[in-house]
């Protein structure tokens, strides 16, 4: 059974649009790894690496658990991460901002790295999140095939949902290997993406002040 701020995230991303397209193949874990592993072996034999080498014989398998166990691993809502909230006892109605928040995901369109990092705050009203717990809702998503104007957008709407404010925002800055190692190979360029919920989007102090470097 997926916990509860599972649930509530999953259903509030379906609601506006924002869930990541996913059907239900009713697959266990195993059976995912071990389709993948074979299909992987087909794809490598057909680049015509031979699969009898030392160096490539395990990498069909290697590259299904990685699937399965970490770069997809947020596909599945049984591995979102246990919510710590807190009763806001302190009357906090200052700016909660945790920078610099790294991650890495995948190009849905091309299945590359997305590196990166993020920017996430929020105005506490009733509760406190741990502040672990926004890295890891961060991860999360990132675990996916993903777009980052998506991503950037189900970060805002998961943490509003559990903190029960519209006063989140998030940023993000990532370099698409999509665009680095392939196509036009540009080698510097960053994308921004920025979702701006409740008082960030509605007054510019406090959206300035969010978005400045320091």
């Amino acid at each position: 059974m997926l916990p509860d701020e599972a649930v509530l995230v999953r259903s509030a991303l379906e609601a506006q649009g924002l869930e990541t397209p996913m059907l239900d193949n009713g697959l266990s874990r195993d059976e995912k790894y071990q389709k993948i592993s074979k299909l992987m072996t087909e794809v490598i034999s057909t680049l015509g690496l031979d699969l009898t080498d030392d160096s490539l014989s395990e990498t069909p398998h290697r590259i299904a658990k990685m699937y399965v166990d970490e770069v997809f691993s947020g596909l599945n809502y049984s591995n979102f991460p246990k919510i710590a909230l807190i009763d806001n006892k302190m009357q906090v109605r200052e700016m909660v901002k945790v920078k610099d928040i790294s991650f890495t995901s995948t190009c849905e369109h091309h299945f590359v790295t997305i590196d990166g990092s993020a920017t996430v705050a929020y105005i506490p009203q009733g509760k406190i999140i741990g502040l672990s717990k926004i890295n890891r809702i961060v991860r999360f998503f990132a675990q996916r095939p993903q777009v980052q104007e998506r991503l950037t957008q189900q970060i805002l709407l998961a943490l509003q949902t559990l903190l029960q404010t519209k006063d989140v925002a998030v940023t993000m800055d990532a370099v698409h290997y999509c665009v680095k190692s392939r196509g036009v190979m540009d080698m510097n360029s960053k994308t921004q993406t920025t979702a701006l919920g409740g008082i960030f989007k509605d007054d510019g102090r406090t959206r300035a002040e969010f978005l400045a470097r320091y």
